[in-house]
C-alpha cells in the first residue's frame, strides 16, 4: 500500500520560493509513488487546522516547504505523537534545516530524504503547551524583532537593520531573574537565549555546544557590554567564538524560569511571549527526516 504524506506550504516564505520549491519537492515525492496532500493555509491559524486534520487523518508524515516559522507550526501538531516532520527548505533562515544539513537549494534533493525515510529523533522545547525547536531570545534580539514588526517600512532586511539602529540608540542591559533548575541568579545582561539547538537567525551560533538529544537546554547570557563592543562581537556569533567573551555565561539545565521587565520573546523566529516564562526540555519529543 503506497504512503500517504501531508505536504504543507508556506508560498510567500523566502519571498516566493516555497510555492517554486513545492512545485520541484510535490513532483518528486509522488513519482517516487507516494500519496501526497497538498496543503495551503490562507494564514497560519487554518494551516495549523490542516496541519492537525492531516495527522489526524494518520498520514505517515508531515512535510512542510518554507522556513523555520512553518517547521515551528509543524511542531506543535507533531510533539510526542512520532509521526515524522519532513522538511523542504524555503525559508530566509532556515535554521532547523540546518540542524539536520538538509539540501537547502535544492528541494529535489531535500524531497529524497523524505523519500529515503531515515528519521532522528530529537528533544523540543516547551512552554506550557507550546513548543519551540532551535532558541528563544530575550534581551536586545528579540526587541529588535519586536520593533521591526511593527513598521511598515522598509521593506525585507533594511527593516531589521533600521530596527537594529534605532533600538541600539536607546537600549541599555536588562535585569534578569533566571531559577535554572531551581537555583536563582541574578544577571544585567543584554540578552538571554535559551538553546534546545544550536542557531537562530539564519546561522547564528548563539547556543555554541547545543545538542538536539541531550534532555538539556542550553542557556546562555551575555552580560553588560558597551555598544561598541557588541557590535564587534556580533559577527563572532556566526563562527561560535562570541563564546571567548568575558560577558558570555552558559547553563545546561532540565528547566529554566526567566524574568525581565518589558521582554517579549522570539523563538524559531516566531513572537512567543512576554516574560516571565519557564521553559523545560521534553526528551525525544519529535521525529525528523534527516
Amino acid at each position: 500500500m503506497a504512503r500517504e504524506i501531508a505536504l504543507l506550504t508556506n508560498p510567500t516564505s523566502g519571498k516566493g520560493k516555497g510555492a517554486r520549491y513545492r512545485e520541484a519537492a510535490l513532483s518528486r515525492l509522488r513519482d517516487a509513488g507516494l500519496i501526497v496532500r497538498n496543503l495551503e493555509g490562507r494564514d497560519a491559524d487554518e494551516a495549523l487546522d490542516l496541519a492537525r486534520a492531516s495527522v489526524a487523518d494518520g498520514v505517515e508524515a508531515l512535510v512542510v516547504c518554507g522556513g523555520d516559522g512553518l517547521a515551528h507550526l509543524a511542531a506543535q501538531v507533531l510533539a510526542g505523537t512520532g509521526v515524522p516532520l519532513g522538511i523542504i527548505p524555503a525559508g530566509t533562515g532556515n535554521d532547523v534545516a540546518r540542524y539536520f544539513d538538509l539540501p537547502r537549494q535544492d528541494p529535489v534533493a531535500a524531497a529524497d530524504r523524505v523519500i529515503g525515510s531515515r528519521t532522528r529523533t530529537i528533544d523540543l522545547a516547551r512552554t506550557g503547551s507550546r513548543y519551540f525547536i532551535t532558541v528563544l531570545a530575550a534581551g536586545f534580539d528579540a526587541i529588535v524583532n519586536e520593533r521591526a514588526n511593527e513598521m511598515s517600512w522598509p521593506r525585507g532586511q533594511m527593516r531589521y537593520n533600521l530596527a537594529t539602529l534605532v533600538e541600539l540608540r536607546t537600549f541599555r542591559a536588562l535585569p534578569f531573574t533566571l531559577e535554572l533548575d531551581g537555583a536563582q541568579i541574578q544577571r544585567d545582561a543584554m540578552l538571554v537565549a535559551v538553546g534546545n539547538g544550536i542557531s537562530y537567525g539564519g546561522g547564528l551560533r548563539i547556543a555554541e555546544g547545543a545538542l538536539l538529544d541531550d534532555g538539556l537546554l542550553d542557556v546562555v547570557i551575555i552580560k553588560t557590554m558597551t555598544k561598541p563592543r557588541l557590535i564587534r562581537t556580533y559577527p563572532k556569533l556566526f563562527s561560535g567564538t562570541h563564546t571567548q567573551a568575558p560577558e558570555y555565561e552558559r547553563h545546561r539545565v532540565r528547566s529554566v524560569t526567566l524574568a525581565a521587565p518589558g521582554v517579549t520573546t522570539y523563538a524559531d523566529g516566531e513572537r512567543f511571549g512576554a516574560l516571565p516564562l519557564t521553559i523545560t526540555c521534553e526528551p525525544a519529543a519529535l521525529s525528523v527526516f534527516a
